[in-house]
């Protein structure tokens, strides 16, 4: 059953689509959070938040086939609130320990983040340590969108849509976003080539 399906029988009266809503996309908002704060207690209040106010709102919901890029803009929104927050009452460090990192990661930027294999299990969790650092980083507008679109599988018109911003603005954030991010790996020295030779 699809989204709008579901939303469909929730505004007429079944309050268990929304309960199947929630199961198809908690995960994927709980990531997004997750990317976008960094700290999982968040993610997960940030989570809660977003559904809880979807859950009053969707009766606003214009194009309920729009229902995911809806909904990330509530999270979004939700994330940008409690970095306010976090502004005022915590100086958070983002200082990492470099040397224990330079022989782990794999060549690709992206590719590795959600490389589930086991295999490579320790390198994914230095991986996504050393990436959510960088991901800090970098301007918020460049970081949403490389969250959206290589972390979260977004389109660019999607993202452009839940951005307010044109296509090629979004295009433009991404590629200012990947070119920072591989600037702070080289800064913090991350040889990937030499790690790439090793695999």
């Amino acid at each position: 059953m699809t989204d709008d399906q579901l939303i469909e029988q929730f505004l007429s009266g079944n309050l268990h689509a929304f309960n199947t809503l929630v199961w198809r996309w908690q995960r994927p908002i709980y990531n997004f959070a997750l990317r976008f704060l960094g700290n999982a207690e968040d993610a997960r209040d940030v989570t809660q938040k977003t559904f809880i106010k979807a859950y009053k709102k969707l009766g606003s919901l214009k194009d309920p086939q729009k229902f995911s890029t809806w909904l990330h803009q509530i999270a979004l929104n939700l994330c940008r609130d409690e970095n306010k927050r976090r502004r005022k009452h915590v100086n958070i460090s983002l200082d990492i320990d470099q040397s224990n990192h330079k022989d782990r990661l794999e060549a690709s930027l992206m590719d590795d983040f959600t490389d589930p294999s086991a295999e490579k299990a320790l390198q994914q969790t230095e991986l996504q340590q050393i990436l959510q650092k960088a991901l800090e980083r970098i301007p918020e507008e460049q970081r949403t969108v490389v969250i959206l679109k290589e972390l979260q599988g977004m389109k660019f018109t999607e993202i452009a849509e839940l951005l307010g911003i044109s296509v090629n603005t979004a295009k433009s954030r991404m590629y200012y976003g990947l070119n920072a991010l591989r600037k702070i790996l080289n800064q913090w020295n991350i040889d990937r080539e030499a790690i790439h030779d090793d695999l």
